[in-house]
């Protein structure tokens, strides 16, 4: 009963209207925008991850392979810097029309590529493109939608994984399959397009809107994007120590993880590296579990069709099972964020993710039927749904006005540069084992991401209030 109705029936305890939700007339094109980009988001993930042992095959390119998943996120983490501080200063618009630039640019290139060194590049442009735009993106969402909102556009987030996730993989191979792998790339570049025709309404709406303090804006963090090239140049090195001979790969490997961990302390907040409570154990808890899963994804394709003769659209449809529990889970948290705590979340979340990831080395190590790996991946799914909104809701609740391009950009490079490792060490333990032939490289993959997904079982009763529960406030100390 409306309050009009409940006046005019002489109630005296009318029901209050109802909140505005996301889909309300002031937010309709800026939730439809913004699900747009990450729909083509999800949709190039889950095609890129579905074609490329094609890719590889076409190229040459086998002992690259991992290098073109964490070369990307590598120079996400430049873009992550760039746009966290570029949004900062003079809000998020320039730098969002910027990204989805440079990622249109790195899919041509890549869509083009006549060799394996060519494609590479595209894909170092893409991710720069690619990790610019995640944090612009959140920053948009900060500036425009209220927090008790937060927790329903980024489960929206998740829910615009629906579509790609049930034709993504199986489009992608039938494409790669029918006509050729590089119309997949191209053919993308037509949805970047269509997404940025819609999401220009939500950008006049933000341009139109309460604009940051001239004298507020910080300047230009140029050490910290020297920090970040650092890092991914670090990254990049570590993939390619795999190619070197004998005690080098170690030397090399050794070296590059330190350089990177030393790289992105000034980019993360204060005690990231130490798990302390609150903003520092979300942001690093995301970090841990994108590389675990990730860092076992890529490889399930490859498994499929390398060793049960999948074709390519048959071994995508393991990752639509998992992108959909995906986008189910996180549906399901969005409505009961008020009865399921973050705490439990996490906790329910990092268990299911590391038991997707024992189905994978269980099928890998004892040769069992490949539905024990696809079954297996839905759990998974289902744990990342649960964690990564509530993630992202919890890291926009620790910022302020003038450092929600900071952490949102932290978030993503905890993100990325953790998928970009656990890639980089699995591609050294891939190349390490392939002489043993079988299975055996990938169980090695699985097992290490399986003992990077046991180490975040203890994070998630870090994530609550609790000593550095403002963590946020006090600035981009580094960890």
């Amino acid at each position: 009963m409306t309050s009009d109705a409940g006046a005019r029936t002489g109630s005296h305890n009318p029901r209050p209207p109802a909140a505005p939700g996301i889909f309300s007339a002031g937010y309709l094109w800026a939730t439809i925008g913004s699900c747009a980009l990450v729909f083509l988001s999800a949709f190039e993930s889950l095609a890129v991850t579905t074609i490329m042992p094609l890719v590889s095959a076409d190229l040459d390119g086998a002992a690259l392979y991992a290098l073109a998943f964490a070369g990307p996120l590598a120079t996400g983490v430049i873009g992550m810097v760039v746009a966290g501080n570029w949004s900062d200063r003079i809000g998020p618009i320039a730098p969002l029309l910027t990204s989805v630039a440079l990622f249109i640019v790195g899919l041509i290139i890549a869509g083009l590529a006549p060799d394996m060194t060519v494609f590479l590049l595209g894909r170092l442009v893409q991710g720069l493109g690619s990790g610019a735009m995640n944090v612009a993106l959140y920053v948009v969402v900060a500036r425009i939608y209220p927090a008790a909102l937060h927790a329903r556009i980024f489960a929206g987030f998740a829910a615009a994984w629906v579509v790609p996730s049930l034709v993504g993989p199986f489009a992608a191979g039938v494409v790669a399959e029918l006509t050729s792998w590089h119309w997949v790339f191209l053919g993308v570049v037509v949805l970047v397009l269509i997404a940025m025709l819609m999401v220009v309404p939500a950008l006049r709406m933000l341009r139109g809107g309460e604009q940051p303090d001239l004298a507020a804006r910080p300047a230009w963090a140029i050490g910290k994007i020297g920090w970040a090239v650092l890092a991914a140049a670090a990254v990049l090195g570590l993939n390619l120590s795999a190619r070197l001979d004998g005690a080098l790969i170690g030397v090399v490997a050794v070296a590059a993880v330190v350089i990177a961990l030393v790289a992105v302390r000034p980019l993360l907040p204060t005690g990231t590296l130490r798990a302390e409570r609150g903003l520092p154990s979300v942001i690093l808890l995301r970090g841990l579990i994108s590389a675990a899963f990730f860092g076992t994804e890529v490889y399930i394709p490859y498994l499929l069709t390398d060793r049960y003769d999948y074709s390519a659209a048959l071994s995508g449809l393991a990752l639509t099972g998992a992108a959909l529990t995906w986008a189910g889970a996180s549906w399901i948290q969005g409505r009961l964020d008020s009865t399921l705590s973050s705490v439990n979340a996490m906790r329910i979340g990092t268990v299911l993710v590391l038991l997707a990831i024992l189905s994978a080395v269980a099928t890998a190590a004892f040769e069992l039927s490949p539905l024990v790996v696809i079954g297996g991946w839905l759990l998974g799914g289902g744990g990342m749904g649960l964690m990564y909104p509530r993630l992202s809701v919890m890291t926009l609740s620790y910022s302020t006005d003038r450092d929600q391009g900071f952490n949102s950009s932290a978030l993503s490079i905890s993100d990325s540069l953790g998928g970009a490792l656990a890639l980089a060490s699995t591609g050294i333990v891939f190349a390490a084992l392939v002489g043993l032939g079988g299975a055996w490289p990938f169980a090695g993959c699985f097992l290490l991401a399986a003992a990077i997904s046991a180490a975040t079982l203890g994070l998630g009763s870090r994530v609550g209030t609790g000593v550095r529960a403002v963590a946020a406030s006090d600035g981009p100390h580094g960890s």
